[in-house]
């Protein structure tokens, strides 16, 4: 990893906790550079808020969380070449990445905008000017997947595609043969647009033919006490847990004890609990959203179903669980799909546009 050693990087994105897909790869990409040689300069979008009782007072804590990160952004830009901004949708890119490459670009130093927001098609269609104007700034815009590629491609904003990263060597399949189940495990947070109350309700109609189907959601968020109410009313009892924040080493155990990963997401880009369950030799039922089918074949690599359909996910999770044979072949296919992701791939493509960013600044 040549290309990487002694580059001054700036690194712009959230951290865990939350554990979540942006920051556990700002997280990764972090440690990865560090390991290749680089020097990384890591600014926080997630910072706690210092008093941490500002936090419960909105408005005001935006201030106490905007004007520090500022400030690491201009001392950052004097001490990097390049910028690597981790980006998202709505207020997260007004707040955050905006400001960064704006304050990067004055102090000229090249940014690259790595965008990752699954909102993205929503939030383009209302503020797609002002974003192509602050894209103007970037040496490069870079995009997990072909979906996101589409979406910008549509207002007119060039991008290229650079894939998340999987830790190969953490996030694999069971070291022995395990007995098979019916342990379905959920890995996105408890909101909304994951749409986790779809999932439970699959649990209900499976479970109407196999009693001994259970479920774990690894997540947190504003949706748990209604999700844990659903489970109640639904008679699910203990089949359903609640398994909360996990750190990466507790997911790659929770995946090796999974039988078929459930992804009931609304929205979505490039997922990384699906790579992640690809990696540890979990098949996979998700819905047909967003990026997910550019990453996923269906009934090849994975069973894809409509949205907000229980009937058709149950049904999808029970072929799974009835036929060893059909789970297998997705499991083998997965594995060959997500090599592609592996840092010793990906670090190629990022450090040409590492260079070509450099390249760029160099000749204005």
């Amino acid at each position: 990893m040549t290309a990487f050693k002694g580059l001054r990087i700036g690194l712009v994105g959230p951290l865990p906790p939350p554990q979540g897909g942006i920051a556990n790869q700002t997280r990764q990409l972090g440690e990865l550079l560090r390991a290749a040689g680089a020097t990384v300069v890591h600014v926080q979008s997630n910072a706690p808020y210092r008093p941490s009782l500002i936090g419960k007072v909105p408005i005001v804590r935006a201030a106490f969380r905007l004007l520090p990160y500022l400030l690491a952004i201009w001392r950052a830009a004097g001490q990097s070449d390049l910028f690597h901004v981790m980006a998202n949708s709505g207020w997260s890119w007004k707040l955050f990445a905006a400001p960064a490459i704006r304050l990067a670009a004055l102090r000229g130093v090249p940014v690259v905008v790595n965008y990752r927001g699954g909102e993205a098609a929503s939030f383009l269609d209302v503020a797609h000017a002002s974003v192509r104007r602050t894209i103007r700034h970037c040496a490069v815009l870079a995009v997990p997947s072909g979906f996101l590629l589409e979406v910008f491609g549509r207002h007119g904003i060039q991008a290229e595609v650079l894939p998340n990263i999987v830790d190969l060597d953490r996030f694999r399949p069971a070291a022995k043969e395990r007995e098979r189940g019916a342990h379905l495990m959920v890995a996105r947070n408890l909101e909304p647009i994951y749409d986790n109350a779809t999932a439970i309700r699959a649990l209900a109609l499976v479970r109407l033919v196999r009693s001994d189907a259970r479920m774990t959601i690894a997540g947190t968020g504003p949706e748990e006490a209604a999700l844990t109410r659903l489970a109640a009313e639904l008679g699910l009892g203990d089949a359903v847990r609640f398994a909360g924040r996990l750190n990466r080493d507790e997911m790659a155990t929770l995946y090796r004890e999974a039988d078929v990963l459930v992804n009931p997401s609304t929205v979505d880009n490039m997922p990384n609990s699906l790579l992640e369950a690809l990696a540890s030799g979990v098949p996979v039922v998700s819905t047909c959203v967003g990026g997910v089918p550019y990453i996923v074949q269906d009934g090849t690599s994975a069973l894809l179903v409509p949205p907000q359909d229980a009937q058709a996910m149950a049904a999808a999770i029970c072929r799974l669980l009835d036929n060893a044979g059909l789970a297998d072949s997705l499991i083998e296919a997965g594995r060959a799909q997500v090599s592609h992701y592996s840092w010793e791939r990906i670090s190629a493509l990022l450090a040409d546009i590492y260079r070509r960013s450099l390249a760029s600044q160099a000749a204005r």
